[in-house]
C-alpha cells in the first residue's frame, strides 16, 4: 500500500510541477462537466425533485389518460372516484386565471385557486394563520370565504395578522377572509383561494378540474390505477355505454408530480441528450489527450518494464494522473456551472419552462448535481486513463515496441487515431445539426410575416366584475362605453376590442363548439369577438369581402368573418357568402340553433403563438361582438378577460397613466391587468425560442470547438509518431507539399467518415431531439443544416490538420535518423 501511495504522490507531485498538461486535461474535461451539471440543474426539478408537500411520494392525480399522462376531470367524474379503495384522501383545483378583488387597496385582478376543502388535507398543508374552508362554505350559495396566498397577503395586507375575518369583495361580493396559505404553498402560482362549492350529486360533464389524492400505506399506484379503471367501467355499464368508449377514453392513475411536470419532461430530455452528447465529446478528447500523454512516457515505462516492474506499478502513475485530472476537473467544472446558473438567472424568460427550479432560489447547485459531476469526473478520466494504459501495453510487447520505435502507435495500433477523430467528428456534427437546425428556424422566423402589425398598439385585459355586469346586455354596454371613452384620449387613432388578442394570449384559446355548415357535421374552431375597426387596427388584411362595420350590430343581420385557414379546412378555399350555424352549447340535444351568420370576408391567417409554432395557424371564426351570442358570452367570460386595444402616436407605453384613467372614469371599481404593448407580447412569445436557440447556439460552438481541438490534437499525435517515416520519404525524395497533402489528405479521410456516420445517426437518432425539432416543424432532416455542418466541419478539420501537415514537410530527414 506505501508503494502504491509513492507512486501515486510521485506522478501527482510531477503533475503540479509541470500544469500544462493536466491544466489543459482538466479545463476540457470541465467544460463537459459544467455543461451536463448546469442543465442537469435547469431539469433536476423536473425529473427528481419531490413536489413540496409532505410523503409527496403517495400523492396521486387520477382521471382521464391522454398521450400517456393523466387529464384533467369533471366534477361528475370526481365524485364517482372519490370513495376508491386505497385512497385516504382526496382533493381537487383548478385555476381561474382572472378574479376581479377589491377591499385591500385598489382593485386588482388575480388569479385564483378553485379548490373544495378537501385539497388542502390531501396535500397535507396547514394554513398559517386562520383554517380551511369548512362545509358551509364548500358547498352551492354557501357562506362566501376566501383563502389568501402568502405573497397576496404581504403585499395587499402588510401581512396584517389581524385580517382574518374581515371581508374583501370578489366579483363584487363580500367574501370572508378564513385564512392564509404558507409561503411555500404556490399551487397554480394563484393569489387567491375560492371554495369549489360542488352539489352533493354533480352532473357537470366539463373537464377542467385537477384531481390529487393521497394514498393509503401499502396502496401502490399500479392497483390505485386498476381500481380506476374498475369503477370507470362500473360507471360506463351502468349508463348503458360500451366498453370501447372506456378504450377510448382510458382511465388510470399517475404521480402527482409527474402530472404537474408532464409538459416539460421531453424538453428536459432533449436537454439532457444534447449536454451527454458534448460530454462524449469531451470525454473522447480527453482521452486523445491521455494517449498522447502515454506516447510521451513510452521510453520511461520500457526502461521501467526491463527492469522488472510490475504492470500495476506501471499502471499507477497514470490512474493517479486522472484522478488528479478529475478532481481538478470537478471544481473547476461546477464553478463554471455555478457561473452559468447565475447568467441564467438573468437571462432565462420566466415561465420558460414554469417548474419549481424558476423560482429564484431554486435555481442552484444541489447535492445530486455534485453527486452526478463527482462521478462523471472520476468515471471519465479513469476510462482516458485505462485507453491510454491499454495503448501503452501494447507498445511494450517485443513486436510493437520495434515498430513503435519507427511510428509511435504501431500499424496495430494506429487505427485507435483514426477511431477517435472518426467519433469526435460524428458527435460534433450531430450536435451542430441540431444547432443548424435551430439556428435555421430562427432565420426562417425573422422572416415570417405574423399576419399583424404590432406596432403602435397598447393592450389590456378587463374582466367585467360580474355582480356589477350580470348579463350580456350589461357587458357590452360597458364595452361600447370604454371603447368610446378611449377612442377619444388625445393622441390615440383608433381603440377596439376583442375577446382575444391575435397573438400572445397563450393562457387559453377559446373554441366555439356546435358549429356546422348547413346539413353537415358538427365540430369546433376557435372563435373570435371583435369590435369595430379590430383587423384596420391590428393590420390584418382583409383578403376577400369586407370587414366588420359599425351597422353590424344586435338586431341586424347576422355576418361572420373567417380566416383563410378556416375557409381552406371548411369550405376547400370558397367561404365568402356561405353560412355558418351554431347549436346552444348549453341545450345540445335541444337542437336550438342560436347562431346562422353569413360569411362576409376572408381574413389573413395570424401567428398567434409565434412563427416557431407549427400548429400556431389554426382555423378562426370572428364574430361581431355585439352580435356574440349570449350562451358563448357567459362561457366566455367564466375563464378568460375582455382584451382592449389602441392604436397610438409615439411610444405605447407613454399612454398606460391616461388608459387606467379612461378605464377608471367609466367603470371606478373595475381594475384592468397586463398593460402591456402588442410589440412586448410578440417579443415575450418568442423570448423562450429565442432561449432555446441561445442554449443550442452556445452547445454547437462548444461542439465545433472541441472537434477542432481533438482533431488537431490526434493529428499532432499523428504526425509526431510517424516523424521517422516522414524523414525516411523525405530521404527518398519526397517534396514537401507531398508529405503535407498525404497528412491532410489522410485527416479529410477520416473527417469525411466521421460526417457520415454522425449525420446518419442525426436522421437515425431524430427521436431523442423529437420534442424541439417536432415543435419548431422540422425533422432532423434539414439539407441546409446538414450542408452547413459538412462546410463547417470540414474546414474546421482542414485547419486543424495544416499545423501538424506543414510539421510533417518540415521534417529534417538527418535529423530524425540520427535520433534513430
Amino acid at each position: 500500500m506505501g508503494i502504491a501511495w509513492s507512486e501515486m504522490w510521485r506522478a501527482w507531485r510531477a503533475s503540479v510541477r509541470r500544469p500544462g498538461f493536466l491544466l489543459l486535461a482538466s479545463g476540457v474535461l470541465a467544460l463537459g462537466i459544467g455543461v451536463m451539471s448546469t442543465v442537469f440543474s435547469m431539469i433536476d426539478g423536473v425529473l427528481l425533485e419531490p413536489l413540496p408537500y409532505p410523503q409527496a411520494q403517495q400523492l396521486a392525480a387520477l382521471g382521464p389518460v391522454e398521450q400517456g399522462d393523466v387529464g384533467l376531470v369533471s366534477s361528475q367524474q370526481y365524485q364517482q372516484l372519490a370513495d376508491l379503495p386505497g385512497v385516504a384522501k382526496h382533493g381537487l383545483f383548478r385555476v381561474l386565471p382572472t378574479v376581479n378583488v377589491a377591499g385591500s387597496d385598489s382593485p386588482v385582478m388575480v388569479s385564483a385557486l378553485e379548490m373544495d376543502r378537501g385539497l388542502l388535507p390531501t396535500l397535507r398543508v396547514r394554513p398559517v394563520l386562520g383554517r380551511n374552508f369548512d362545509l358551509a362554505e364548500d358547498r352551492p350559495h354557501g357562506a362566501p370565504a376566501v383563502l389568501l396566498f402568502h405573497g397576496f397577503w404581504k403585499r395587499h395586507f402588510g401581512g396584517n395578522p389581524s385580517v382574518i375575518g374581515r371581508s374583501m369583495r370578489v366579483e363584487g361580493v363580500a367574501h370572508t377572509i378564513v385564512g392564509v396559505l404558507p409561503a411555500g404553498f404556490d399551487l397554480g402560482r394563484a393569489q387567491i383561494a375560492l371554495p369549489s362549492a360542488l352539489p352533493s350529486q354533480s352532473h357537470d360533464d366539463s373537464n377542467v378540474f385537477t384531481m390529487v389524492v393521497r394514498r393509503q400505506p401499502g396502496s401502490t399506484l399500479h392497483g390505485l390505477g386498476a381500481q380506476v379503471v374498475t369503477r370507470m367501467r362500473g360507471v360506463r355499464a351502468e349508463r348503458g355505454q360500451r366498453e370501447t368508449d372506456l378504450r377510448r377514453e382510458p382511465f388510470g392513475a399517475q404521480g402527482f408530480g409527474e402530472q404537474q411536470h408532464a409538459g416539460q419532461r421531453a424538453m428536459a430530455v432533449m436537454w439532457l441528450a444534447c449536454a451527454a452528447l458534448l460530454l462524449l465529446l469531451v470525454v473522447v478528447n480527453l482521452t486523445n489527450l491521455m494517449v498522447l500523454r502515454s506516447m510521451n512516457r513510452d521510453h520511461e515505462a520500457s526502461i521501467r518494464g526491463a527492469l522488472g516492474a510490475s504492470p500495476w506499478r506501471m499502471a499507477l502513475p497514470l490512474i493517479a494522473e486522472g484522478l488528479l485530472i478529475g478532481l481538478v476537473a470537478l471544481l473547476i467544472g461546477q464553478a463554471l456551472a455555478a457561473s452559468g446558473l447565475l447568467a441564467l438567472r438573468t437571462c432565462m424568460p420566466v415561465d420558460w419552462m414554469a417548474v419549481e427550479w424558476t423560482r429564484p432560489d431554486g435555481l442552484r447547485l444541489g447535492g445530486r448535481a455534485w453527486a452526478l459531476a463527482g462521478f462523471i469526473s472520476v468515471l471519465s478520466a479513469l476510462m482516458a486513463a485505462s485507453l491510454g494504459l491499454w495503448r501503452g501495453r501494447a507498445a511494450l510487447s517485443m513486436t510493437s515496441l520495434r515498430e513503435g520505435g519507427r511510428s509511435g502507435l504501431g500499424r496495430r495500433g494506429a487505427w485507435v487515431g483514426r477511431a477517435l477523430v472518426i467519433a469526435q467528428v460524428a458527435l460534433a456534427s450531430l450536435l451542430l445539426c441540431a444547432a443548424g437546425i435551430f439556428l435555421h428556424t430562427l432565420l426562417d422566423n425573422a422572416r415570417t410575416n405574423l399576419g399583424f402589425d404590432p406596432r403602435g398598439v397598447l393592450t389590456f385585459e378587463l374582466a367585467p366584475v360580474e355582480r356589477t355586469y350580470p348579463d350580456a346586455s350589461a357587458v357590452h354596454t360597458l364595452s361600447r362605453r370604454l371603447t368610446e371613452r378611449l377612442q377619444r384620449m388625445p393622441g390615440v387613432e383608433q381603440a377596439t376590442m376583442t375577446t382575444n388578442l391575435p397573438a400572445g394570449d397563450d393562457r387559453g384559446q377559446f373554441n366555439i363548439g356546435g358549429l356546422h355548415l348547413p346539413g353537415g357535421e358538427e365540430f369546433n374552431e376557435q372563435f373570435r369577438g371583435v369590435g369595430p375597426g379590430y383587423f384596420h387596427l391590428f393590420g390584418i388584411h382583409v383578403l376577400k369581402g369586407r370587414a366588420f362595420a359599425d351597422g353590424d350590430v344586435r338586431g341586424g343581420e347576422a355576418v361572420a368573418i373567417v380566416n383563410q385557414r378556416f375557409a381552406d379546412v371548411h369550405y376547400g378555399g370558397h367561404a365568402l357568402g356561405k353560412t355558418i350555424q351554431q347549436f346552444a352549447l348549453k341545450r345540445p340535444r335541444t337542437n336550438v340553433n342560436i347562431l346562422s351568420a353569413r360569411i362576409v370576408g376572408v381574413v389573413a391567417n395570424t401567428y398567434q403563438f409565434g412563427p416557431e409554432d407549427p400548429d400556431s395557424v389554426r382555423p378562426i371564426l370572428y364574430l361581431p361582438f355585439a352580435q356574440m351570442p349570449e350562451d358563448d358570452l357567459l362561457v366566455f367570460r367564466g375563464i378568460e378577460p375582455l382584451r382592449f386595444a389602441l392604436k397610438v402616436h409615439g411610444r405605447p407605453e407613454r399612454y398606460r397613466a391616461a388608459v387606467r384613467r379612461a378605464v377608471a372614469e367609466v367603470a371606478p371599481d373595475q381594475p384592468i391587468s397586463r398593460l402591456y404593448s402588442m410589440a412586448d407580447i410578440v417579443h415575450d412569445i418568442t423570448s423562450d425560442t429565442k432561449f432555446s436557440l441561445l442554449l443550442v447556439g452556445v452547445l454547437g460552438s462548444l461542439a465545433l470547438l472541441l472537434a477542432s481541438v481533438g482533431m488537431y490534437s490526434v493529428m499532432a499525435m499523428a504526425v509526431t509518431a510517424r516523424a521517422r517515416e516522414f524523414g525516411v520519404r523525405a530521404a527518398m525524395g519526397a517534396s514537401p507539399r507531398g508529405l503535407l497533402l498525404q497528412v491532410v489528405r489522410s485527416g479529410l479521410v477520416q473527417i469525411a467518415w466521421g460526417l457520415i456516420i454522425g449525420l446518419l445517426m442525426g436522421v437515425a437518432g431524430s427521436g431523442l431531439l423529437h420534442a424541439a425539432v417536432a415543435q419548431l416543424g422540422r425533422r432532423m432532416f434539414d439539407p441546409w443544416s446538414m450542408a452547413a455542418v459538412c462546410l463547417v466541419l470540414g474546414a474546421a478539420g482542414v485547419m486543424a490538420c495544416l499545423a501538424p501537415a506543414r510539421r510533417a514537410g518540415r521534417v529534417q530527414p538527418m535529423l530524425v535518423l540520427r535520433g534513430e
